[in-house]
């Protein structure tokens, strides 16, 4: 199975960046925007493995109480096919040390975290080229507040249904 560890994301949440996601289509002419159903924020992307008791076990030693999430900013990682663009995560100390604590248990049962730093965003659309004239900071400021309360961690599923990227949780660890 294709895994990855990741905080699912509130309904509000899901509509502020819903249309982010309709306005940033609107003013490009190529792109694979992001299904609502998919939006969530990567803490742990494992990829192929079976190694289903080991991973809960991991996540089952992150030890948190439940903490505010607000997203903030906008970019883009230049790719040559298209960029990459997102939504930021502003920053958070218990989301920090909830990312650590995770990697912390996953390293002790074999896996190797990402060689680098941790940037955490929701990503809108890959391989997009944007219309000239488009205004990135006119763009981010009218980007709603959006903030919520994680509860949660998820171990998610990634898998192509009838040819459409689907993902399902499949185990989730309160905090």
């Amino acid at each position: 199975m294709r895994l990855f560890i990741a905080i699912l994301l509130d309904q509000e949440i899901k509509d502020g960046l819903c249309g982010a996601i309709d306005r940033l289509q609107q003013n490009s002419t190529q792109g694979n925007f992001t299904h609502r159903e998919n939006l969530h924020l990567t803490l742990a992307f494992l990829g192929e493995t079976a190694r289903l008791g080991e991973i809960k076990r991991a996540m089952d030693g992150v030890t948190a109480e439940p903490f505010p999430l607000s997203l903030g900013g906008f970019g883009k990682f230049r790719r040559d096919g298209g960029d990459i663009y997102w939504v930021g995560v502003n920053r958070n100390n218990a989301l920090t040390e909830v990312y650590n604590q995770l990697w912390v248990q996953l390293s002790a049962v074999g896996f190797t975290p990402e060689a680098r730093a941790f940037k955490p965003h929701l990503t809108l659309g890959r391989e997009v080229r944007i219309t000239s004239g488009f205004q990135e900071s006119a763009f981010e400021k009218s980007m709603p507040k959006m903030d919520m309360t994680v509860k949660k961690l998820s171990l998610m599923k990634s898998e192509r249904i009838q040819g459409r990227l689907t993902y399902t949780e499949i185990y989730a660890k309160q905090l």
